[in-house]
């Protein structure tokens, strides 16, 4: 993302982290109670991984790596950390801070305690036997730098481990022991400045250890004489036919002796047997490859555009008759590429082109892994609707792309932006090494999943000349099959070109009709990278992480806000909240500014993906995708997001679930044009467009119907809107989209005005487009009162799923605007989540009944019963049950 001003210095406490001083008496094993259990497996193919790790500060922990790597060493006093556990998320976990999410706790860790190297270890007992291998792999890179030691042997200095990304691999056989063993790695404090690390940028306060230690899995892997690596699976589709595919398997054969081996390869590939001799001569790798013909294959599809089948690849090698190694990974058959079609790069999945409408993900601020967490996340984002998710900087481990590949759900990777990533002209050899190795690295890990749509190796510049030949030789050596783009910004390189990319904002507040216009961030080419910027949750969810008194200081719009960013162009509500006051009315309190912004949120993230998809098929300059910035938080935060950080969905999550619907009547605010948005691969025929327009009072203005065959992977446009005399400075719009058998497939309601939003693009920044004039929907402060009432009825849905279905009826004699559903637990309880709704912030007009559905686990009910509680902008709250 282009921030181009620098962040401030973390503010700290005066008062370091007291640090616990680790005995001195020899101890043979760990301390009990101190980490789970961890025995080396002995047989070849079966993968030992750390489950944990005692971790401690190299500044109380003073003495040298072959002292804390013996098994003898006492750690007593050193903290049990998870294994994938960053040195904050380990204190964390050690409760050694009040609840870092909430209000500015997080300032009290003090940042002198991370400009040294902290120790983590791990006793194991391992049982060596004659004729098999065992190597220690780190499955991604130490932060910042590692240094790898086991029973008081130095494996790898930082000279080696070098970077987040890199793998590596050590043949540890000649150091295992019977019996007890010990390994430690130390890793270095971490500066994204001037490490190719993980950097946080403005998109939260920033982790006070910089992610500094071990963030990915660290195993021990046994073989025999041959080990199997790097297996990769590659399908090729005779497009536009789909009837048959070309599978071709390949795979490493590493003789890990010094004398020359003959072994057997056996592979079962999507059901099919094969076998195939290998010859290896001293420590010699060769390729092993497999080729086969598919007939009638299950194609793989992004969700939408159909079904997500998995095939299984299964590989064992022999020595003899004895088994020395094995591997396998699932692969989907789909062939993705790209081009540039108008400004834009345009991606096509199977022939079929493909319109991205995704986010851009950050991970756990202290990259710890919830794999639950993550899957509930994935979960929201295909409910959305939502096609794809930009991962930029932030990789993630392999759950969230086997989560993806069964979801449907496409990625598109790269690295991160204003850190040394992008500081090109930094870079010495190592820097260079270092880049090569992470992109090789990355690739090879991600290449087989059919979610992948694309690598980024820039976010806002493109490297160069020099630069780029070492990502491009590092992804041929990964074999990588897909688009490779320079940048996420319309920056060229010398090789790859144009990247059909623009970065040109907004991440500020903008009005709907913004995204329309075809100027800067609106809806032509592909946007890597575009939102409206603030982004406030519920009351509920305020409360989690502000105290009283941070909540009240939203409504001052230029006060420094903690949980909006660490940058000074996005700590304050500024554009955002002129806006808010000039279109809606200045908020009497903090409860009707909570109330006015999702508002706000709901309609300008409907018109950004609506946009996006009604100028799909333009044909001078079509829009070809668009990244909304951001999807989620790494922290609880009030910008950047379509749902927070505790999976809450308000008004910016369901005005993007409305314009990202799969079969979607939608209304274009630049030139009130009508249009029906297809996202399947199936015409959407006969089907009829009803369009009523009312007052603010509810008097029917117009109602009209007409005929729509919705053409399949693209928009329909169906006139326009009526322009009736009388209309209200408020008023609204309702749109049915009814099938053959006039059932209701989608419902779209918008609120206007008859005085227009403007803009003046003449005073843009890199980040916001200022207005000229406001719309006017100040009308609806004075709605009358609305009255509905519900029924509730759950049932259960699967093995800790159940489904809490609500009917709304409106009542009374006016409109019931806005009106929101939430599920608690129990009467006056806490909010479910996560919760997936099929609609919410509905509006009904009297007499209309609307059925919404809840989908949530049982679990997290407790003891008690689910509880609806409807509320609207003028619709008094009220629970049902």
């Amino acid at each position: 993302m282009l921030r181009n001003r620098p962040l401030p210095t973390l503010v700290v406490a005066a008062m370091g982290l007291a640090l616990l001083v680790p005995g001195t008496t020899a101890n043979a094993g760990p301390v009990p109670g101190t980490g789970a259990a961890l025995k080396v497996a002995a047989g070849p193919g079966a993968t030992s991984t750390v489950p944990d790790w005692r971790m401690q500060s190299s500044a109380t922990a003073t003495q040298a790596g072959n002292v804390i790597s013996g098994p003898a060493y006492s750690d007593a006093g050193w903290l049990s950390v998870p294994a994938r556990s960053t040195v904050m998320a380990g204190l964390i976990a050690n409760n050694r801070y009040p609840d870092v999410r909430y209000s500015d706790n997080l300032k009290q860790a003090n940042p002198n305690d991370f400009k040294v190297a902290w120790w983590y270890r791990k006793v194991f007992t391992a049982d060596p036997q004659p004729g098999v291998n065992t190597f220690l792999k780190l499955n991604g890179g130490i932060i910042s730098r590692g240094e790898i030691w086991l029973n008081g042997t130095k494996v790898a200095g930082t000279e080696t481990v070098v970077g987040a990304y890199p793998t590596h691999e050590f043949n540890v056989t000649s150091l295992l022991r019977k019996g007890d063993n010990a390994l430690a790695i130390k890793a270095s404090p971490s500066d994204p400045q001037n490490d190719l690390a993980i950097h946080f940028i403005d998109w939260a306060q920033l982790p006070p250890d910089r992610n500094q230690g071990i963030f990915r899995d660290v195993q021990f892997a046994p073989s025999g004489p041959v080990s199997l690596r790097n297996l990769r699976v590659d399908s090729d589709l005779p497009l536009p036919s789909l009837s048959s595919a070309k599978i071709t398997t390949k795979v490493d054969a590493r003789n890990n002796t010094g004398q020359p081996v003959n072994a057997e390869v056996t592979a079962t590939i999507a059901g099919q047997v094969f076998k195939q001799p290998v010859q290896l001569n001293a420590n010699q790798t060769k390729t092993v490859t497999f080729t086969q013909d598919l007939q009638n294959p299950q194609v793989w599809w992004p969700f939408q555009m159909g079904a997500q089948p998995l095939y299984l690849a299964t590989l064992a090698a022999n020595v003899g008759t004895t088994e020395s190694d094995t591997a396998k990974t699932t692969f989907g058959v789909r062939e993705v590429t790209s081009s540039i079609r108008g400004s834009g790069r345009q991606f096509t999945v199977n022939g079929r082109p493909f319109l991205v409408r995704g986010g851009g993900w950050a991970s756990d601020l202290f990259l710890r892994t919830d794999l639950r967490y993550i899957e509930d996340q994935l979960d929201l984002v295909k409910a959305m609707g939502m096609n794809t998710i930009r991962l930029e900087g932030k990789p993630e481990n392999d759950e969230l792309y086997d989560l993806a590949d069964r979801k449907g759900i496409m990625l598109l990777t790269g690295w991160e932006c204003c850190s040394k990533w992008e500081k090109y002209d930094s870079f010495d050899a190592e820097d260079n090494r270092v880049a090569g190795e992470s992109a090789e690295s990355e690739a090879k890990r991600i290449r087989n999943h059919p979610s992948m749509i694309g690598f980024m190796i820039g976010s806002d510049d493109a490297p160069r000349a020099g630069l780029e030949k070492i990502y491009l030789d590092a992804l041929k050596r990964a074999e990588w099959n897909l688009p490779v783009i320079s940048s996420a910004k319309n920056v060229s390189s010398p090789q790859l070109g144009n990247p059909g990319m623009k970065m040109d904002g907004p991440y500020w507040w903008e009005p709907p009709v913004y995204w329309f216009n075809k100027q800067k961030g609106g809806a032509a080419g592909f946007a890597s990278e575009i939102g409206p910027g603030a982004t406030i949750p519920e009351m509920d969810e305020l409360k989690k992480f502000l105290s009283q008194g941070e909540i009240n200081k939203l409504t001052d719009y230029n006060a420094t806000q903690y949980h909006l960013s660490p940058s000074s162009t996005f700590n304050k509500l500024t554009f955002w909240g002129t806006a808010l006051d000039n279109r809606y009315g200045k908020p009497s309190n903090v409860e009707d500014f909570v109330r006015k912004a999702q508002l706000a949120n709901y309609e300008t993230n409907r018109s950004q993906f609506e946009a996006f998809g009604d100028n799909f098929n333009d044909s001078s300059n079509p829009s070809t995708g668009v990244i909304y910035w951001m999807l989620n938080n790494a922290w609880p935060t009030l910008y950047w997001h379509l749902y927070d950080y505790y999976l809450a969905t308000a008004g910016s999550y369901f005005g993007a679930k409305t314009g990202l619907r799969p079969l979607h009547a939608q209304y274009s605010y630049d030139d009130k044009s009508l249009a029906v948005m297809n996202t399947s691969l199936q015409t959407a025929n006969n089907h009829k467009l009803q369009v009523t327009l009312f007052n603010l009072d509810g008097t029917q203005k117009a109602d009209e119907t007409r005929n729509v065959n919705a053409t399949a992977n693209g928009p329909t446009k169906v006139g326009s809107l009526p322009q009736p005399s009388g209309l209200s400075t408020t008023y609204f719009v309702r749109l049915l989209l009814k099938d053959a058998a006039g059932n209701v497939v989608d419902r779209n309601v918008y609120w206007l005005s008859t005085k227009a939003d403007t803009l003046n693009y003449g005073g843009s920044t890199w980040y916001h487009t200022p207005q000229s004039g406001y719309a006017d929907l100040k009308g609806l402060n004075t709605l009358k009162p609305g009255t509905v009432s519900s029924t509730v009825s759950t049932a259960p849905a699967g093995d800790d799923k159940q489904v809490t279905t609500v009917t709304v009826k409106n009542t009374g004699n006016s409109v019931a605007f806005f009106v929101r559903a939430s599920l608690r637990k129990g009467q006056g309880g806490a909010e479910v989540l996560p919760t997936q709704w099929s609609d919410n912030y509905v509006t009904l007009w009297p007499g209309e009944t609307l059925t919404l559905k809840a989908e949530y686990r049982s679990s997290s009910l407790g003891s008690a019963q689910p509880v609806v509680e409807i509320s609207g902008h003028n619709v008094a709250k009220k629970s049902f049950s």
